[in-house]
């Protein structure tokens, strides 16, 4: 199988009935063989899926899409690699747009929320050698057509939901993969990153707003997004100051 409308993300589209993690396969993939750039592994039945911070992705089978594509960004030094991040969640946030009118944003540092519930992770791994990327694996699970989720996920919500439509599957991969070359070509092209993460923090979920957020020891405080480092790390503003975070350091309440 392969899409139809990319140059070469998902002309090499490994399709499985079911697999316990796209990103998995990838990765071991990466181990065994070299696969051309652009190689995505799809399932309608991931059994496994992962999130960010090693949490699950609920997912009902065949009812949405779990696909990895992977990538090989050596142009990006490893210092600006958040870049590929930027890229790519900008991409599915596009993709989310075209499909629902309600106001989509990109949860740090890449989830999709579609008002104040998300509809799409993303879970980027990257392989570093001779301080290059060498290879990135890219997994997006996207909720499309599933209409009730676990207490485990009391914020999710499905391209179903927010549209009263139900979704063709492999019609979506095609724009999905469609999406991500067109902003990944961009970011080939791009040799400087800052108009990309202005408009990412033009995009970006509570960006400026007074919100709660936990830190790692459980306190809480009030503060806004006040920018992102090129690192990737959260830039906050509050009444101790200016404060930056990595992932495992914060959370959103």
């Amino acid at each position: 199988m392969h899409t139809k409308n990319t140059l070469f993300i998902g002309k090499v589209l490994l399709d499985f009935p079911e697999l316990e993690s796209t990103n998995l396969y990838a990765l071991e993939l990466l181990t065994k063989s070299k696969p051309i750039e652009g190689t995505v592994i799809s399932t309608f039945q991931q059994t496994q899926g992962r999130g960010q911070i090693g949490s699950s992705w609920e997912s009902e089978p065949h009812k949405n899409l779990s696909l990895s594509v992977i990538l090989h960004p050596v142009f990006l030094p490893l210092h600006e690699s958040f870049a590929l991040n930027l890229a790519i969640s900008l991409a599915v946030r596009d993709f989310i747009a075209k499909n629902v009118e309600k106001t989509t944003k990109v949860k740090w540092p890449n989830d999709i929320y579609v008002g104040n519930r998300k509809i799409c992770g993303i879970l980027i791994q990257n392989s570093i050698g001779n301080g290059l990327l060498q290879s990135s694996v890219v997994g997006i699970g996207v909720n499309v057509n599933q209409t009730s989720f676990s207490t485990n996920a009391p914020n999710a919500t499905s391209l179903t939901l927010e549209t009263a439509r139900t979704f063709p599957l492999y019609d979506l991969i095609d724009d999905l993969c469609l999406f991500v070359e067109q902003r990944y070509l961009n970011l080939k092209k791009t040799t400087s990153f800052e108009s990309l993460r202005q408009e990412y923090l033009q995009h970006l979920y509570r960006y400026g707003e007074e919100s709660s957020f936990r830190r790692a020891d459980g306190s809480v405080f009030q503060g806004s997004i006040n920018d992102i480092m090129p690192s990737g790390k959260l830039l906050i503003n509050s009444a101790f100051g200016e404060e930056t975070f990595s992932i495992k350091e914060i959370s959103f309440l």
